[in-house]
Protein backbone atom coordinates (compact mmCIF):
# COMPACT_ATOMS: atom_id res chain seq x y z
CA UNK A 1 0.00 0.00 0.00
CA UNK A 2 1.38 3.47 -0.58
CA UNK A 3 0.75 6.30 2.07
CA UNK A 4 -2.10 8.11 0.21
CA UNK A 5 -4.18 4.98 -0.43
CA UNK A 6 -6.83 3.83 1.56
CA UNK A 7 -6.32 1.77 4.35
CA UNK A 8 -8.77 -0.14 6.45
CA UNK A 9 -8.58 -1.64 10.16
CA UNK A 10 -11.02 -3.62 12.05
CA UNK A 11 -9.57 -3.93 15.89
CA UNK A 12 -11.84 -7.02 17.34
CA UNK A 13 -12.14 -5.94 20.88
CA UNK A 14 -10.20 -2.07 20.38
CA UNK A 15 -12.33 -0.35 23.26
CA UNK A 16 -9.97 -0.53 26.03
CA UNK A 17 -6.56 -1.48 27.16
CA UNK A 18 -4.38 -3.01 24.27
CA UNK A 19 -6.86 -2.79 21.92
CA UNK A 20 -7.75 0.41 22.13
CA UNK A 21 -3.77 1.55 22.09
CA UNK A 22 -3.79 -0.41 19.06
CA UNK A 23 -6.67 1.71 17.40
CA UNK A 24 -5.30 4.72 18.61
CA UNK A 25 -2.11 4.09 16.99
CA UNK A 26 -3.93 2.88 13.50
CA UNK A 27 -5.65 6.20 13.22
CA UNK A 28 -2.57 7.80 13.91
CA UNK A 29 -0.70 5.98 10.63
CA UNK A 30 -3.63 6.71 8.22
CA UNK A 31 -5.90 3.56 8.95
CA UNK A 32 -10.03 4.34 9.15
CA UNK A 33 -11.13 2.35 11.79
CA UNK A 34 -13.67 -0.29 12.91
CA UNK A 35 -13.55 -1.22 16.41
CA UNK A 36 -15.86 -3.91 18.65
CA UNK A 37 -16.41 -3.50 22.15
CA UNK A 38 -18.91 -5.94 23.87
CA UNK A 39 -20.42 -3.84 27.50
CA UNK A 40 -18.39 -0.38 27.22
CA UNK A 41 -20.26 1.75 24.74
CA UNK A 42 -19.07 4.61 26.21
CA UNK A 43 -15.93 3.80 26.31
CA UNK A 44 -16.11 2.69 22.20
CA UNK A 45 -17.84 5.93 21.39
CA UNK A 46 -15.10 7.98 23.58
CA UNK A 47 -12.67 6.41 21.57
CA UNK A 48 -14.11 6.96 18.26
CA UNK A 49 -14.95 10.67 19.37
CA UNK A 50 -10.92 10.92 19.80
CA UNK A 51 -10.20 9.74 16.05
CA UNK A 52 -12.12 11.52 14.92
CA UNK A 53 -11.37 14.97 16.83
CA UNK A 54 -8.09 14.17 15.17
CA UNK A 55 -9.52 13.96 11.83
CA UNK A 56 -9.72 10.10 11.34
CA UNK A 57 -12.49 8.01 11.17
CA UNK A 58 -13.67 5.77 13.06
CA UNK A 59 -16.77 3.09 13.76
CA UNK A 60 -17.27 1.21 16.80
CA UNK A 61 -19.32 -2.09 16.54
CA UNK A 62 -20.94 -4.17 19.30
CA UNK A 63 -20.33 -7.71 18.43
CA UNK A 64 -19.50 -10.51 21.40
CA UNK A 65 -16.15 -12.47 20.46
CA UNK A 66 -17.83 -15.25 21.70
CA UNK A 67 -20.94 -15.78 18.81
CA UNK A 68 -20.27 -16.26 15.45
CA UNK A 69 -22.42 -14.86 14.41
CA UNK A 70 -21.90 -11.06 15.70
CA UNK A 71 -18.19 -11.68 14.34
CA UNK A 72 -19.20 -11.83 10.54
CA UNK A 73 -22.03 -9.38 11.16
CA UNK A 74 -18.90 -6.94 12.26
CA UNK A 75 -16.41 -7.47 9.46
CA UNK A 76 -19.93 -6.64 7.06
CA UNK A 77 -20.28 -3.85 9.37
CA UNK A 78 -16.67 -2.63 8.56
CA UNK A 79 -17.03 -3.44 4.77
CA UNK A 80 -20.47 -1.64 4.40
CA UNK A 81 -18.99 1.67 6.00
CA UNK A 82 -15.10 1.71 4.66
CA UNK A 83 -15.58 -0.42 1.59
CA UNK A 84 -13.09 -3.26 2.23
CA UNK A 85 -10.70 -4.33 5.07
CA UNK A 86 -6.53 -4.34 4.79
CA UNK A 87 -6.08 -5.29 8.64
CA UNK A 88 -7.34 -7.56 11.00
CA UNK A 89 -6.05 -7.19 14.90
CA UNK A 90 -7.65 -9.63 16.85
CA UNK A 91 -7.34 -8.73 20.87
CA UNK A 92 -10.69 -9.77 22.14
CA UNK A 93 -10.14 -12.33 25.40
CA UNK A 94 -11.47 -12.81 28.53
CA UNK A 95 -9.08 -14.24 31.37
CA UNK A 96 -10.62 -15.97 34.03
CA UNK A 97 -7.51 -17.70 36.79
CA UNK A 98 -8.55 -20.46 39.23
CA UNK A 99 -6.89 -24.25 40.09
CA UNK A 100 -7.36 -26.54 38.08
CA UNK A 101 -10.32 -28.84 40.28
CA UNK A 102 -12.03 -25.23 41.19
CA UNK A 103 -12.16 -24.52 37.42
CA UNK A 104 -15.83 -23.80 36.19
CA UNK A 105 -17.01 -25.65 33.26
CA UNK A 106 -18.53 -22.24 31.85
CA UNK A 107 -15.31 -20.21 32.59
CA UNK A 108 -13.82 -23.28 30.39
CA UNK A 109 -16.30 -22.75 27.52
CA UNK A 110 -16.13 -18.51 27.78
CA UNK A 111 -12.43 -18.65 27.31
CA UNK A 112 -12.57 -21.33 24.72
CA UNK A 113 -15.25 -20.15 22.27
CA UNK A 114 -13.67 -16.26 22.55
CA UNK A 115 -9.90 -17.45 22.97
CA UNK A 116 -9.62 -19.59 20.27
CA UNK A 117 -12.89 -19.75 18.35
CA UNK A 118 -13.47 -16.19 18.72
CA UNK A 119 -9.74 -15.52 17.01
CA UNK A 120 -9.99 -18.33 14.30
CA UNK A 121 -13.68 -16.93 13.25
CA UNK A 122 -12.52 -12.99 13.62
CA UNK A 123 -9.27 -14.45 11.24
CA UNK A 124 -11.65 -16.35 8.73
CA UNK A 125 -14.77 -13.88 8.10
CA UNK A 126 -12.30 -10.68 7.86
CA UNK A 127 -9.74 -13.01 5.24
CA UNK A 128 -12.64 -13.22 3.20
CA UNK A 129 -13.12 -9.38 2.66
CA UNK A 130 -9.26 -8.41 2.68
CA UNK A 131 -7.35 -7.38 -0.24
CA UNK A 132 -4.84 -9.30 -0.82
CA UNK A 133 -1.19 -8.16 0.86
CA UNK A 134 -2.57 -7.45 3.98
CA UNK A 135 -2.36 -8.18 7.43
CA UNK A 136 -3.89 -10.01 10.10
CA UNK A 137 -2.23 -9.34 13.82
CA UNK A 138 -3.06 -11.35 16.92
CA UNK A 139 -2.76 -10.46 20.55
CA UNK A 140 -1.91 -13.61 22.60
CA UNK A 141 0.05 -13.58 25.54
CA UNK A 142 3.53 -14.51 26.81
CA UNK A 143 1.75 -16.87 29.01
CA UNK A 144 2.17 -19.05 25.98
CA UNK A 145 5.47 -19.90 26.79
CA UNK A 146 5.90 -19.48 30.69
CA UNK A 147 2.61 -19.39 32.38
CA UNK A 148 4.17 -17.93 35.58
CA UNK A 149 1.74 -18.08 37.95
CA UNK A 150 -1.09 -21.12 39.44
CA UNK A 151 -4.41 -20.77 38.41
CA UNK A 152 -3.49 -19.30 35.16
CA UNK A 153 -3.36 -23.11 32.74
CA UNK A 154 -6.86 -22.37 30.73
CA UNK A 155 -5.41 -18.63 30.11
CA UNK A 156 -2.22 -20.27 28.93
CA UNK A 157 -3.56 -23.04 26.84
CA UNK A 158 -5.61 -20.55 25.05
CA UNK A 159 -2.58 -18.59 24.26
CA UNK A 160 -0.73 -21.48 22.86
CA UNK A 161 -3.19 -22.51 20.79
CA UNK A 162 -3.27 -19.05 19.08
CA UNK A 163 0.33 -19.62 18.51
CA UNK A 164 0.13 -22.53 16.73
CA UNK A 165 -3.25 -21.27 15.00
CA UNK A 166 -1.30 -18.66 13.24
CA UNK A 167 1.13 -20.62 11.69
CA UNK A 168 -0.91 -22.84 9.47
CA UNK A 169 -3.00 -19.88 8.81
CA UNK A 170 0.22 -18.06 7.73
CA UNK A 171 0.50 -20.61 5.34
CA UNK A 172 -3.10 -20.96 3.81
CA UNK A 173 -2.52 -17.30 3.45
CA UNK A 174 0.94 -17.13 1.97
CA UNK A 175 -0.20 -17.54 -1.31
CA UNK A 176 -2.62 -14.14 -0.94
CA UNK A 177 0.73 -12.56 -0.10
CA UNK A 178 -1.39 -11.98 3.18
CA UNK A 179 0.68 -11.96 6.63
CA UNK A 180 -0.45 -13.45 10.03
CA UNK A 181 1.67 -12.74 13.00
CA UNK A 182 1.08 -13.28 16.85
CA UNK A 183 2.25 -10.20 19.53
CA UNK A 184 2.68 -11.85 22.97
CA UNK A 185 2.41 -8.99 25.30
CA UNK A 186 3.89 -9.75 29.04
CA UNK A 187 2.23 -8.02 32.50
CA UNK A 188 0.79 -4.59 30.69
CA UNK A 189 -1.33 -2.19 32.46
CA UNK A 190 -5.04 -2.85 31.30
CA UNK A 191 -7.84 -2.97 33.34
CA UNK A 192 -7.74 -6.79 33.16
CA UNK A 193 -4.58 -7.44 34.43
CA UNK A 194 -4.31 -4.37 37.51
CA UNK A 195 -5.09 -6.41 40.06
CA UNK A 196 -2.38 -9.13 39.64
CA UNK A 197 0.10 -6.10 38.10
CA UNK A 198 2.00 -5.35 41.88
CA UNK A 199 2.79 -9.25 42.64
CA UNK A 200 3.84 -9.81 38.70
CA UNK A 201 6.08 -6.47 38.69
CA UNK A 202 8.63 -8.46 40.56
CA UNK A 203 9.10 -11.24 37.90
CA UNK A 204 9.78 -8.80 35.01
CA UNK A 205 13.77 -8.50 34.77
CA UNK A 206 12.82 -4.81 33.78
CA UNK A 207 11.53 -4.45 36.92
CA UNK A 208 8.41 -2.34 35.32
CA UNK A 209 4.65 -2.88 33.63
CA UNK A 210 4.32 -2.71 29.81
CA UNK A 211 2.00 0.26 28.32
CA UNK A 212 -0.52 -0.18 26.19
CA UNK A 213 1.34 2.00 23.70
CA UNK A 214 4.38 -0.19 23.22
CA UNK A 215 2.01 -3.21 22.25
CA UNK A 216 -0.02 -0.63 19.97
CA UNK A 217 3.80 0.40 18.30
CA UNK A 218 4.81 -3.54 17.43
CA UNK A 219 1.31 -4.05 15.92
CA UNK A 220 1.44 -0.68 13.88
CA UNK A 221 5.15 -2.44 12.16
CA UNK A 222 3.26 -5.61 11.63
CA UNK A 223 0.32 -3.54 9.91
CA UNK A 224 3.08 -1.38 7.63
CA UNK A 225 4.99 -2.38 4.84
CA UNK A 226 8.21 -3.09 6.56
CA UNK A 227 6.82 -5.87 7.85
CA UNK A 228 5.66 -7.89 4.32
CA UNK A 229 8.56 -10.46 4.83
CA UNK A 230 7.41 -11.58 8.20
CA UNK A 231 4.41 -13.75 8.87
CA UNK A 232 3.43 -17.04 10.94
CA UNK A 233 5.51 -15.13 13.95
CA UNK A 234 4.81 -14.56 17.76
CA UNK A 235 6.84 -11.79 19.01
CA UNK A 236 6.74 -11.66 23.02
CA UNK A 237 7.20 -8.16 24.30
CA UNK A 238 7.34 -8.43 28.12
CA UNK A 239 10.36 -6.99 29.53
CA UNK A 240 12.36 -10.05 29.82
CA UNK A 241 9.66 -12.02 31.86
CA UNK A 242 9.82 -15.50 30.20
CA UNK A 243 14.00 -15.52 30.18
Amino acid sequence: MTTDEKKVALVFGGSRGIGAAIALRLAEDGFQVALTYVSRPDKAEELVAAIKAADGQALAIQADSADPAAITAAVAATVAEFGQIDVAVVNAGVLRFAMVDAFSLDDLNLMLDVNVRGVFLAIQAAVKEMRDGGRIITIGSNTAIRTGVAGGSVYAMTKAAVASMIKGIALDLAPRRITVNNIQPGPTETDMTSDMIPRLIEMVPLKRVGQPGEIAALASYLAGPESSYMTGASLTIDGGFVL
